[in-house]
């Protein structure tokens, strides 16, 4: 393995700098990681820990198959993923989707990088561009990236930021759930990773319930923001009274639709449902799925205490807002995420405008190959773009318009056709079946894993 003695400089220890830290280290780069915290909190985070998930315990779906972000999955494991790795180690029961501890996975992330010989973590804030000196940069400091930062990147651009709020939501002591009217139970009983096809908790609502609760919700005293902090939702992350002011119905086919589940305690399907998702290893600790909320806190507890099963709750955590924002990465980046005003930058996770942990780490990792590769003398390989790590860098770096470019979730869509056989959903899904299988040939063979290897990386 080849060393430089140079080190790349990464600013911000979160999803995507942690990854992007520890490729570039794999490939025998050394690395300075850059991180503010504790030294200068968020108002988000509440640990010192690299890759603290300060929202949602989930990453998605696992499902390679027919999932995008499960795709995802696969081709961050094939290309040893830090976060896919720590992910795996603790994650908790979840359905089809990956969960995990997440001060678990969070520990394992920092322990792995403080012992790595090619990384040091510096406890510092980086107040404005990085000194001249630092000629190989990823700035990855997320979607609550310090204002001093912020506004160097707008001076140096000349773009105005673009930002929404990212929700957050409510966390409730597994022990104060009522079981006589709660029950246990995945969507149509499906067994994911590290689960057996009942992990989610169940809140049944009838119809005169939901009703009542949506008309709470809508009444409930909200939190206000300043004229400068009234930007766009992303809808994928929607509030729930946001959701419930488009119709009376929206939850009920959104976070709260009752399909595939059955109450034991009336062998019928409700009206609706509020689900809730293990949050930590010990399972002491549930989410609120899809509950995110600009909800005052007083308003929160007295609201999810009308849900049958919540009457007692208590909550470990009550949602909130934080203020996200990212850059116009299609007109700002090269393909190979350097800054067009300034190359010796590169941008990476949320900053980019991509959506979720998995992505935001997918493209940490991606411009940690990059750079490392630039400094031992390598032009970077860019993945193909028939692959979920070529789809969305292409999306963010090119493919989406930049009149208009809001943050993107991976999804099937960004990847080229693929012709499939059928009709209706067993047409869409074979399409999807064929585009995943072909995302993983190509995936292993840019990465230059033979068979026997991808066969083992996928256990």
């Amino acid at each position: 393995m080849k060393s430089s003695s140079h080190p790349i400089h990464i600013i911000g220890g979160g999803l995507a700098g942690s990854e992007a830290a520890w490729q570039a280290a794999q490939a025998g780069v050394p690395v300075i990681l850059h991180e503010m915290r504790p030294h200068k909190m968020t108002d988000a985070h509440v640990t010192e820990g690299l890759a603290e998930l300060v929202c949602s315990n989930s990453f998605r779906s696992d499902d390679w198959e027919n999932n995008a972000v499960g795709l995802l999955h696969a081709e961050m494991r094939r290309a040893g993923s830090l976060i896919m790795a720590c992910a795996d180690q603790h994650q908790v029961p979840a359905g089809g989707a990956l969960a995990v501890d997440r001060e678990g996975f969070s520990r394992r992330v920092t322990a792995e990088l403080a012992a790595h010989p090619l990384v040091q973590v510096q406890r510092e804030e980086i107040t404005g561009l990085p000194p001249v000196e630092w000629d190989s940069v990823i700035i990855a400091t997320g979607p609550l990236t310090a204002a001093p930062l912020a506004q160097a990147i707008r001076g140096l651009t000349g773009e105005d930021s673009l930002a929404f709020f990212d929700a957050i939501a409510p966390i409730v002591y597994k022990d104060s759930i009522d079981f006589s009217k709660a029950w246990f139970q995945s969507r149509y009983d499906k067994v994911g990773p590290g689960g057996d096809g009942a992990d989610y908790i169940n809140c049944p609502l009838s119809e005169d319930q939901y009703n009542a609760f949506i008309a709470a919700v809508l009444v409930g005293e909200k939190s206000q923001f300043k004229d400068w902090e009234k930007t766009p939702y992303f809808e994928a992350c929607l509030p729930i009274e946001v959701m419930a002011e488009r119709g009376p119905e929206t939850l009920r086919f959104g976070p709260m639709k009752p399909v595939g589940l059955t109450d034991p305690h009336t062998g019928r399907r409700p009206h609706a449902v509020v689900q809730l998702r293990q949050d930590n290893a010990l399972g002491t600790l549930y989410n609120i799925v899809g509950f995110q909320t600009k909800l005052k806190h007083g308003e929160q507890t007295r609201i999810f205490r009308m849900i049958p099963g919540l009457e007692e709750a208590q909550f470990a955590r009550l949602g909130g807002l934080h203020r996200n924002t990212f850059i116009n990465s299609p007109k700002l980046l090269t393909p190979d995420l350097r800054l067009k005003a300034q190359p010796r930058l590169r941008f990476a996770g949320q900053m980019t405008g991509v959506e979720g942990y998995v992505e935001s780490a997918a493209i940490g990792l991606l411009a940690g190959r990059f750079a490392s590769a630039e400094r031992l003398g390598h032009a970077p390989c860019l993945p193909p773009p028939t692959t979920a790590f070529g789809a969305l860098l292409g999306h963010i770096t090119g493919g989406a318009d930049a009149r208009s470019f809001q943050p993107m979730n991976v999804n099937f869509g960004l990847f080229p056709d693929i012709p499939a056989q059928g009709r209706g959903r067993d047409r869409g899904r074979a399409k999807k079946q064929g585009q995943a299988r072909r995302a993983l040939a190509d995936c292993e063979a840019w990465l230059g894993i033979g068979a026997r290897e991808a066969q083992i990386a996928l256990i």
